[in-house]
């Protein structure tokens, strides 16, 4: 694949060949050195800021509970299918546990990297390095929640559709590394920024009936029925395999998107049972299991690669935090979370949703920092580098 810079909205780029990543806090752009295009993301430092202190005392009184949020009907601009709900556990959760999934269809098998849990493996010897890389003093933010941002939702939606959905041509800007399709895409897909975004206009479907799930980045609908896109992948939901060695995705680290999202569905009944994705300014010109694809130019070893598993330490006080912040904080205690893209430091995705409540999320995440987390070495999970699959606990 070539080198060229390939911009993405949010601070996200796929490519950076020439590109330099410009990173003030957490205000950033980037800028291809061709000086095509330049994206700025959320400033919410000042918010966060102000309202820091306020949370800190609020903690203490917080007795609230998100069972009422339970049965709150979902009132996004798009029609998303409730996922399948679980009993939360009263224990770590084993290896084989049932996988997580999305109206009936799993998401990968239970044995998959995405689904294990990795609390009691050994951190990585470059541990240290990475966390100061992507900055050991910033906090972890949610590029996810309710309402709009700049008249768009904030996080990447996803649909699902029948296995009878017509399925429509796409054309790739990166076709080498691309499956082909077609894609069961619906005319009113909702894409990642909106329908007038020129950020990563990400989709993301899932077909319920065949287990599959189809993501593109960079889509765009043309006038004749079919789209355009930057890169596509087609995922089927029952195997471990993974992507070609070398191929992307609709994600920089060629890993599927969706498994990676907070939902919260998941929250709502208390329990994350995955690995979350994240992204970072600036990562090493290498990948690691389970990733299949690298994004930058940087040969050095202080620069995380991708597909890097990162987890909360097993120190960290969750118990001052409400209750739907601890489930995403236990969660990347026990699954932790994949660096899957260059972009923001420490910003973890997820699906835009009205239950979220932002001032929430915002404030008590920003009390996590970069130095509560270290870098996780998962290679005694893999049985084959071409496979998720994850050897069985003895």
């Amino acid at each position: 694949m070539c080198l060229n810079c390939r911009v993405k909205a949010g601070a996200n780029t796929r490519e950076l060949g020439a590109g330099v990543i410009l990173l003030v806090l957490l205000v950033g752009c980037i800028a291809c050195s061709s000086g095509e295009r330049r994206e700025s993301y959320l400033n919410v430092q000042a918010t966060v800021d102000a309202a820091v202190g306020a949370t800190q005392g609020a903690r203490e009184d917080s007795v609230a509970t998100i069972d009422a949020s339970v049965n709150a009907p979902m009132r996004s601009v798009f029609t998303v299918e409730p996922a399948d709900t679980f009993t939360p556990p009263d224990h770590v959760t084993p290896l084989g546990s049932p996988a997580p999934g999305v109206v009936g269809c799993a998401l990968f098998p239970a044995d998959n990297v995405w689904n294990t849990p990795i609390d009691t493996l050994p951190i990585d010897s470059n541990s240290d390095a990475y966390i100061a890389t992507i900055g050991a003093d910033i906090y972890l933010h949610p590029d996810f929640g309710s309402g709009t941002w700049e008249g768009s939702q904030i996080g990447i939606p996803y649909v699902v559709v029948p296995g009878s959905q017509p399925k429509v041509p796409v054309t790739f800007d990166y076709y080498d590394e691309s499956d082909p399709g077609p894609y069961p895409i619906p005319r009113d897909a909702p894409i990642e920024g909106g329908s007038d975004s020129d950020g990563d206009r990400h989709i993301l479907i899932v077909d319920r009936d065949n287990c599959s799930l189809y993501e593109l980045f960079y889509a765009f609908p043309q006038s004749n029925g079919s789209w355009r896109a930057g890169s596509g992948a087609i995922f089927d939901l029952h195997s471990n395999v993974l992507r070609q060695a070398g191929w992307t995705s609709a994600d920089a680290a060629g890993l599927p998107i969706l498994p990676g999202l907070v939902r919260f569905e998941e929250v709502a009944v208390g329990e994350i049972r995955h690995s979350l994705r994240f992204t970072a300014p600036q990562t090493r010109q290498e990948y690691v299991w389970p990733a299949r694809h690298f994004a930058s130019t940087l040969p050095e070893d202080q620069y995380p690669p991708l597909g890097q598993r990162f987890r909360l330490r097993d120190d960290f006080d969750t118990s001052g935090f409400s209750p739907e912040v601890q489930v995403i904080l236990l969660a990347l205690k026990e699954f932790g979370m994949i660096l899957a893209d260059n972009g923001a430091p420490w910003f973890i995705t997820g699906v835009p949703d009205e239950r979220w409540d932002n001032d929430t999320l915002i404030q008590e995440l920003s009390q996590v920092h970069g130095s509560d987390f270290e870098a996780v070495d998962v290679f005694s999970l893999m049985v084959d580098p071409d496979s998720g699959r994850v050897k069985a606990s003895e």
